[in-house]
């Protein structure tokens, strides 16, 4: 009997990754609704940059601003797929509890995210993410907690 090495679970680039978001042909119906779009990946940092299309007839409030409700839910998505991506891409972290506060409202058109995995431990992350204005401009911030969990013990 030969002994034979499991192969290595293959690493990814960030490039790699970036294209297999980019790729997906499978992007959950929250995304979609959101409008995002993955931008950059940095594994070095565990974070991401994505972006999102904030549609008018879909995400705003009486006011004309996109409602406080989808912003969090943006910041989710930056705080989620970070996770991802700090995990090798081999598993998902459902958000524990979260932690949102505004700094300005949101107005339609794209929004800049970005998330970041501040603690990555075996049974709890922690995560941090913003979102900013075309011109730059702070909208929102959050923090969560997160429970990494891997795809293969992942119960749709």
């Amino acid at each position: 009997m030969t002994d034979v090495a499991s192969p290595e679970p293959e690493t990814l680039t960030d490039e790699a990754i970036l294209q297999r978001f980019l790729r997906t042909k499978n992007q959950p119906t929250g995304s979609q609704t959101l409008g995002f779009r993955m931008v950059s990946v940095c594994q070095a940092d565990r974070s991401v940059e994505v972006e999102f299309d904030a549609k008018a007839e879909l995400l705003l409030n009486p006011m004309k601003q996109i409602q406080g409700g989808y912003l969090c839910a943006m910041l989710d998505e930056a705080m989620s797929v970070a996770c991802m991506v700090a995990s090798g891409m081999t598993a998902v972290a459902p958000t524990l509890e979260m932690k949102t506060s505004f700094f300005r409202p949101g107005q339609p058109g794209k929004i800049r995210g970005v998330g970041k995995v501040v603690k990555w431990g075996r049974q709890i992350a922690f995560t941090e993410g913003e979102l900013y204005d075309p011109e730059g401009r702070l909208l929102a911030k959050a923090t969560g907690t997160a429970m990494p969990t891997p795809f293969a013990n992942y119960k749709k």
